[in-house]
């Protein structure tokens, strides 16, 4: 790894290139951004490898059992890029760097389940409102859709208020 790490790109730059970035992906893909129908999809599979019966009987489910392989799915391929692009970028701007961000009173156990317990509830909000921040904010902001507007001013004023509450954590 390199000694100092690059600076981060300018915000109007950044802003800019996720701007084209999901410009592209309307042209190439005739879809937006969004990741959170992936994991959807991928339960959904595995469900039907492990547990079939149950699966199929489940109402939420068992409806993307029938819209094929999630290999073949192109929310598969964004969230692969994705997570291969944030890897590389990371490497080439000398900033990846394994650990666990924490506050100076709270422990690794308790960082690691606050977590996970945020990534479950944020999941099953986004399922819940059909959609994670970049399908709803990015994309539907990008169509303007109203339903985007609506879903970013809710997200914005939900995120201050849990940092509101959750700040000892950090202090």
């Amino acid at each position: 790894m390199q000694g100092q790490p690059k600076p981060y790109w300018p915000p109007l730059l950044a802003g800019l290139g996720l701007g084209l970035t999901l410009l592209m992906t309307f042209v190439i893909t005739g879809h937006g951004l969004g990741s959170s129908g992936f994991f959807t999809r991928a339960a959904a599979a595995a469900g039907g490898w492990l547990m079939p019966e149950a699966t199929a009987d489940n109402a939420y489910l068992s409806r993307y059992l029938g819209a094929g392989a999630p290999l073949l799915a192109w929310i598969t391929w964004e969230v692969v890029g994705l997570f291969v692009g944030a890897l590389l970028g990371s490497y080439a701007a000398g900033r990846f760097r394994p650990s666990i961000e924490r506050g100076p009173g709270t422990g690794a156990g308790l960082r690691l389940a606050l977590a996970l317990g945020g990534g479950v509830v944020t999941g099953f909000g986004a399922r819940l409102a059909r959609g994670c921040t970049s399908g709803l904010g990015l994309s539907g902001g990008a169509t303007l859709a109203v339903a985007g507007f609506v879903f970013l001013i809710a997200f914005f004023i939900g995120g201050f208020l849990f940092s509101k509450l959750t700040r000892k954590v950090w202090e």
